[in-house]
């Protein structure tokens, strides 16, 4: 892997020009229509150019001294019917991880109002569901007006959605839905076998049809090639409409399921890369560094926020596995001058 990755680092032919993009009276175009050969050469440029470029996008539509805080809790956990390899609630896998029943309101409006007491300004509720039932909608779309009322954002990830569905969510107030695609088309079917890659395309389809914003990213680190970090990145930005939020990923090492054969950790620098091409391929996308951030190093973090990064989830735990604790956090983002609500 290290040696691919250093493939594209070295490449003397896509050295040449910054592709993709041009700064016009400091606007960044939108684009949909990403080519292979331009991604590729964007992901290749000399460190220093990509950098430069990246931190140019991300200066023209967001402000570089401010990183966006969310809280992430798991509403209903393990018990997933889907198989994907990388997850430790799928009730395929020995994971040592227990089914639970979908929390009550009150229990989920406790824990925002910590959230928000702590520093998030958005709150993300997730079920371990392949779809949720219409009972079960009903009672999260009760949390999505309750957290709202707390004054804080709110997102949801239940899985596939039907667009009835989707309409009930955006009727109850609800500002994100996150159903990632994962990884690339071409990997895809190495990690997943029971939804398809087409049926998550459906489901972002009807929560933009139903006015609701959407998040969607993938995750790094699974055994997939930098081919597929770059193929997931032109699936998202060769969408309709660019996701407003852009999970980046580091798979987190799970006990008991299939990607513990493949995985291997991206190389810092390979990691930083991937950010900056995302900052320039989607200039209005919010990035955000979300799980596996316990694995990196504060120098990687800062080289990731200086790539256009500009959200993290903040808590000791993200659904099942780690997370950074507060302190660090706060401390880190001091330590680089920038501003959010931990500060």
């Amino acid at each position: 892997m290290a040696a691919l990755e250093a493939r594209w680092a070295s490449s003397k032919t896509k050295k040449a020009t910054l592709v993709g993009v041009e700064r016009n009276n400091n606007s960044v175009p939108v684009r949909n229509d990403w080519e292979r050969v331009e991604v590729e050469a964007l992901y290749g440029l000399p460190f220093a150019d990509l950098m430069f470029q990246a931190q140019g996008v991300h200066r023209a539509n967001f402000d570089p001294n401010h990183v966006e805080t969310a809280s992430l809790l798991s509403i209903k956990t393990g018990g997933c019917p889907e198989d994907c390899g990388y997850c430790s609630q799928s009730a395929h896998y020995d994971t040592g991880l227990k089914a639970t029943r979908l929390m009550p309101r009150d229990e989920v409006v406790e824990v925002a109002q910590r959230a928000k007491d702590a520093g998030a300004t958005r709150f993300c509720m997730a079920a371990a569901w392949r779809s949720p039932k219409d009972r079960d909608l009903d009672q999260v779309c009760d949390m999505v007006g309750a957290v709202k009322r707390l004054g804080m954002e709110t997102c949801v990830t239940l899985g596939m959605l039907t667009p009835d569905q989707a309409e009930r969510l955006s009727e109850a107030g609800l500002d994100f839905y996150n159903h990632n695609v994962d990884t690339s088309p071409e990997f895809y079917d190495k990690i997943i076998t029971t939804r398809t890659l087409q049926d998550r395309i459906d489901t972002l389809a009807h929560v933009r049809d139903a006015g609701i914003k959407v998040c969607c990213g993938g995750i790094v680190g699974m055994g997939e090639q930098v081919d597929d970090r770059l193929g997931m990145l032109m699936l998202l930005a060769n969408l309709p409409s660019h996701p407003e939020s852009v999970p980046i990923n580091l798979w987190n090492e799970v006990i008991g399921v299939p990607v513990n054969d493949t995985a291997e950790r991206p190389d810092p620098i390979a990691l930083v890369r991937l950010v900056a091409t995302a900052r320039i391929m989607m200039p209005n996308s919010v990035v955000r560094l979300s799980a596996g951030r316990q694995y990196m190093t504060d120098e990687l973090q800062a080289l990731c926020f200086l790539a256009g990064a500009n959200s993290i989830f903040i808590g000791d735990v993200l659904l099942t596995t780690k997370n950074p604790q507060r302190d660090r956090d706060a401390n880190l983002l001091e330590r680089l001058g920038i501003n959010s609500a931990l500060a």
